[in-house]
């Protein structure tokens, strides 16, 4: 279930993929946008690798599942800012595309991973604690 190490996995490639796509095109937004959705598309999309990473070194399943949550989180965010800044015009329609699209394939893998975290969890709670069976 869990890499040795986050940068075997494969969402959190396309969650540095994602990232990047974000700011290429934030890149040409207004100049008073910098402190607003620039900055901000911008951390939401560092912040779910950032998130997917540091579950991943975490010592406990729970803290994992919970980074994972966080990291999920912060998909839609980016994916409601995206929107924003196309209906805006601040973005090509190209760019936008094709964030929307990582960021939809990473909703989706970071949903999985957080399902099978939780069922892990799960059946690990179920497990009679060496006390219970005496």
């Amino acid at each position: 279930m869990t890499a040795s190490h986050f940068r075997e996995l494969e969402v959190w490639q396309l969650a540095m993929q994602l990232a990047c796509a974000v700011y290429e095109p934030t890149a040409a937004f207004p100049r008073e946008e910098r402190y607003g959705l620039t900055a901000q598309l911008r951390r939401a999309a560092v912040s779910i690798p950032s998130d997917i990473a540091e579950g991943n070194a975490r010592s406990s399943l729970k803290d994992y599942a919970r980074f994972v949550s966080m990291a999920l989180g912060s998909t839609a965010e980016v994916q409601t800012q995206l929107f924003l800044s196309r209906d805006l015009g601040l973005a090509a329609e190209a760019d936008g595309a094709a964030a929307l699209e990582l960021c939809d394939r990473v909703g989706q893998m970071l949903a999985r991973l957080h399902q099978a975290l939780c069922r892990k969890l799960e059946s690990e709670s179920r497990v009679a604690s060496p006390e219970s069976r005496s």
